[in-house]
């Protein structure tokens, strides 16, 4: 996972004393820093508006976008985005890289006021994204909800997108970050596998969860469990889905809104214990040391039964997945019979975020670009294409799904109103650090659940009592 040590105060302290930083650049730290404040974003560069150039982009001005190299690919931006964008705007040169270091990559050139205009903001090595509003280096994406869509001149982009999206992206009332798809997050499994042994493909309580690993154990066909050992977000993000299932979704709330002992409220502390266990008697050896490439190739070999991941799982591993392995995912049991969501609540939210760099030479451009990535054009092919749902209402429509996605957003659709998120690794990155790495010894039998608890509350007592960091709220 990306690692942040210090607080966002320190970072820019050993960033200036380091020379990356150029004295009115502003920092990926803090805003209130000895550096001064934050310098002004460039002018847009801009040309005439016309009915293909509502926003009236330079057509002669080049822009630049780095994407993230991962479950997605670059196919969707070679063969989808850019030639659909160059059907309005055939001048403009677009260079594009894809790297797997999106903050090692990155973070220098926006510390330094040269940044490309998109960033696909995503992977173990994320930026701090809370870091990068409060240091004002994202641009304002308001004209991009307010500008016609890029299929009906009659229809306003805000009005083509799910709700949701907007509320995701939205910091402090402005809207500066573009999420693409609609998540969901299950326990993967193979249909094929379960059919041949048997095996339920949907246990309803937990006993009946606990029963099906423990079938899957004395068969000595499989290990039972996995789950990213590297990347322990895939496994904290399972026990904080358990947690407000049991709870409800102000557990979540609280914690994102770093509300004293958040932490400490029983349903984080039975989703701990029960995750816990699963973790000293099912889980495939080894995986502390594995990352999520290599768990969900041992699942494919079919070294290990169930897998938590996101619904990105079967596109990412299409080229290694045997043929009729056919993906499964399931939602997590009833914990009791009281739980306070239903059986099929899951957690579900905007992901893959797109942003646009304030101190870009072009952000226009990439405003723009953004504009034609939410056509539904561009939308419907890119779920084909890599088996995710969309943010674009309709994209998914008269499309071919896959058998993971079908199933993904069969589960989504019987979810309904229960679906339940939490924002404070988006808002607060050392907290995310924190919480996973705790989150990895207490899968691995070294930090009890007490003692998990504590260091976590600790940490986000710290981020709120720390004047440097700005803080967000969910209502």
């Amino acid at each position: 996972m990306a690692q942040t040590p210090f607080t966002r105060r320190e970072l820019l302290k050993k960033a200036a004393l380091a020379g990356l930083l150029l004295p009115a650049a502003g920092a990926l730290a803090s805003c209130a820093t000895p550096a001064g404040g934050p310098a002004a974003s460039q002018p847009p560069v801009s040309g005439a508006k016309s009915a293909n150039n509502p926003l009236g982009i330079a057509e002669d001005k080049p822009f630049e976008i780095v994407i993230f190299d991962g479950g997605f690919g670059d196919k969707y931006l070679t063969d989808i985005h850019q030639p659909l964008f160059r059907v309005k705007h055939p001048k403009v040169e677009i260079k594009h890289t894809a790297t797997k270091e999106i903050a090692k990559t990155l973070q220098p050139r926006l510390a330094g006021g040269n940044p490309p205009e998109v960033i696909h903001n995503s992977g173990a090595n994320a930026m701090d994204v809370g870091a990068l509003v409060q240091d004002n280096q994202l641009y304002d994406l308001a004209p991009l909800l307010d500008a016609p869509s890029w299929d009906d001149p009659n229809v306003k982009v805000r009005d083509s997108v799910l709700s949701g999206m907007v509320e995701w992206g939205t910091f402090g009332g402005k809207f500066q970050v573009m999420a693409y798809t609609m998540g969901v997050w299950g326990m993967w499994y193979s249909r094929k596998l379960f059919k041949e042994e048997g095996w339920t493909t949907a246990p309803k309580t937990w006993d009946e969860f606990t029963g099906l690993l423990d079938t899957i154990k004395k068969s000595g066909k499989t290990a039972p469990f996995t789950y990213a050992g590297k990347h322990p977000f895939y496994i904290y993000e399972t026990i904080l889905t358990l947690a407000a299932k049991i709870g409800g979704k102000d557990v979540l709330k609280n914690i994102d809104n770093l509300e004293d002992g958040a932490w400490q409220v029983e349903p984080i502390k039975q989703a701990a214990t029960a995750f816990a266990e699963i973790g000293a008697k099912y889980l495939m050896p080894g995986t502390a040391g594995l990352d999520h490439i290599q768990t969900q190739t041992a699942q494919n070999k079919g070294k290990v039964a169930i897998l938590p991941c996101g619904v990105w799982l079967e596109n990412e591993q299409k080229d290694t997945t045997p043929a009729g392995f056919d993906y499964g995912v399931f939602p997590l049991p009833d914990f009791t019979s009281s739980d306070a969501l239903p059986y099929g609540a899951v957690h579900a939210r905007p992901g893959e975020d797109f942003m646009v760099a304030a101190r870009s030479a072009n952000p226009l451009a990439g405003v723009e670009y953004m504009r034609a990535m939410l056509s539904k054009e561009a939308a419907g092919k890119f779920v084909q294409l890599v088996s995710t749902p969309s943010v674009v209402k309709g994209a998914a429509e008269g499309a071919q799904l896959t058998p993971g996605l079908q199933s993904a957003t069969g589960m989504l659709a019987a979810a309904g109103d229960n679906t339940t998120y939490f924002r404070f690794r988006q808002w607060y990155l050392p907290m995310h650090d924190e919480v996973a790495a705790a989150t990895g010894q207490l899968m691995n039998g070294r930090l009890t659940v007490d003692k998990w608890i504590e260091r976590i509350q600790k940490k986000a007592a710290d981020i709120k009592g720390d004047s440097s960091v700005q803080k967000f709220t969910r209502a």
